[in-house]
Parts: structure tokens; sequence; C-alpha cells
């Protein structure tokens, strides 16, 4: 190594100790990060501009409590964690990435990929054992395996084909597929994967799957559909014997605050009306379900569900006008 080498690497060492020192605590003194450093303030306030060409926002202030403090900035520059920081970090995110935080999974899991991908090996069964040792409460998602989780959602990130037992009927079968994304309902996590065997887009439960491997094939990304939205209508709707389509006269955001996500796909019809496609063993049930939403609305599909609203109404009208003598009550 020559010596220009040499000090390159020595001033790229010494920025990132001071980066470090600048995010342990909130203001130094230039003398101080100069001691700790082991070079003079003239030094510091060069590195303290390489830190800002770099994109961190590096203030100085000057006087009695003055000196240099790392501030927020527009955009999140790279963060320097040690060992305990990041087995921390990656704790909470698998934590966020189960369900413990609402709404908080997807992005949890694409923070925790990121991170996996540059933590060392050896914290990795230090964040395994802290992992297995935190629990929930409360009822949230189907608790899935955090390993599988990351085995999927690094199959994704690298394109390559991914392998798992999952049961179809009353046996066990091995799926090969081409991972593309997971998703996160309110009640599970699911991967979104083309399905090599049966050539066709497939959603399917994470909690379901059993022996799960990345395998070193790696794939040319299909035109696929959007991921959510397929999750979305293959829970909701086209796992059901019967599913069924009304058009809602109420905003979409109103009526998507009434149902569960899992349990109907609601799209925009305009400013003021909404379509809503639900599924379920007994086309009644999701006619009452509708119906108790409190909006006017049609029944698009199936047509012999329109037979059952008349049917239904003839017989609530024939309840509202019986009085029937209370079992007790004197005449």
């Amino acid at each position: 190594m020559d010596a220009a080498s040499g000090e390159e690497r020595g001033t790229t060492e010494r920025v990132l100790t001071l980066l470090g020192l600048l995010q342990q605590r909130r203001v130094w003194t230039g003398p101080e990060l100069a001691d700790r450093l082991g070079v003079t303030p003239r030094t510091v306030r060069r590195d303290v501009g390489r830190l800002r060409t770099l994109g961190y926002p590096v203030h100085a202030g000057q006087g009695v409590g003055g000196g240099y403090r790392l501030g927020p900035g527009q955009e999140l520059p790279p963060l320097l964690l040690d060992d305990q920081e990041a087995i921390a970090t990656a704790v909470s995110l698998l934590v966020g990435a189960g369900g413990a935080v609402a709404g908080a999974g997807d992005a949890a899991l694409r923070a925790l990929t990121k991170l996996d991908q540059v933590l060392p090996t050896r914290l990795r069964h230090e964040v395994r054992a802290l992992s297995g040792s935190v629990e929930s409460f409360d009822g949230g998602r189907t608790p899935v395996d955090p390993e599988v989780l990351m085995t999927l959602a690094r199959a994704c990130r690298d394109e390559v084909e991914a392998g798992f037992d999952y049961p179809s009927g009353n046996e066990v079968r091995r799926r090969r597929v081409e991972p593309y994304r997971l998703v996160a309902s309110d009640r599970r996590w699911y991967l979104f994967a083309h399905d090599l065997d049966r050539d066709g887009w497939r959603s399917f439960r994470v909690d379901r799957m059993t022996e799960v491997s990345a395998r070193a094939w790696r794939f040319r990304p299909r035109a696929a559909p959007d991921a959510a939205a397929y999750v979305q209508e293959g829970v909701a709707s086209r796992v059901y014997e019967h599913q069924a389509r009304f058009l809602v006269h109420a905003p979409a955001d109103t009526v998507r605050a009434q149902i569960p996500a899992s349990a109907a796909v609601v799209r925009r019809r305009g400013s003021g009306r909404c379509e809503v496609l639900s599924g379920a063993a007994d086309l009644d049930a999701v006619l009452m379900h509708v119906l108790l939403l409190g909006h006017d609305f049609e029944v698009l599909d199936p047509p012999e569900l329109k037979s059952r609203c008349h049917t239904l109404a003839k017989r609530l009208r024939a309840a509202g006008a019986t009085t029937a003598p209370v079992p007790g009550s004197e005449a």
C-alpha cells in the first residue's frame, strides 16, 4: 500500500469516528473532538467539512454552550451503530414486522432487510436469541418465524427462486416459486409469488409454510399485478365459495373505515359512491353486513342475490308489522 492510499484510509476512518462521536452526544467543543481524535482543531474543522459534503448537517455554534452538533437534515444519511445498538434495532424491527405495531409491518421488514445485508455474522445469533424472548399480549397478526420472513424477504430482494412445503387439501406439497413481494394484512403475512409448477400468480400464507429455503437460481422479473391488491382480493373474496359485488352510495374512505381490509375490497366509483367486493360461504351473511353499514346500496352480482333482497325485505316487513304478546304480560 502506498503512502497516499494509507493516508486516505486514515482520513476515512477518522471522519467515521468523528461521525460516531457526533451521534453519541448533542454538543462537542472543537478541543474535545480534537483530543478524542488525536488531531488539531484545524483538522476537526476540515473533517466537519467532509461530513457536510456527504450530506450530514453538522452545525457549529459560538460562545458559551457552543460547539459542533449533528442536526436534522432534508434527507436521512447513513447512521453508525455499535454492536448493542445494531442488536437492539434489529430486535425492534423484528417485533414491528411481527405486527406488534399497527401498520408498521411492511416498513419494519424493509428496514430489517437492509440491516440484515450489513449485519455482522457474529451478531446474528444474539438477534435471534433476543427476538425469541419478545412476545405480545394482544391478538394482532398471526405469529410467524422471523427467520422465515427474512429468508423470503431476501429472496424477493435478490430475485432468486424459493421453495417451501405448503398444505393443499389433505396433503402437504413442495412449492417452487418466484417470490415478488411480502404483503401484510391486519391479521397475517402473505407471499405474493409466481408459482412455477402451476404457471400462475398465487398468494401463500407465511404461517402455513414449512421447510422454507431460498435457491441459487435467479429469475428475470415478470410483468406482475399489484401485489397488495391481488392478495387483498384473494383474502376477501376468491377464497370463498360465493362472491358478491355491491354499489354503495357512500364515499370509499367512509366505507373503508367501516370494513376491515381482510373482509372486503372497496373501490372508488366517483366522489360519493364505491364498489364493495366480498365473499362468504353464505351470501345472506354478506348481504346483511352491507345492509348494516347504514348506506343505500345496489346489488351488482350475482343476480340471485337480488331475489334474496326481496325475500328478506318481505320477512323484515312482516316482522315489523306483527305485534306478538310479550310472555308474562297482561292483555
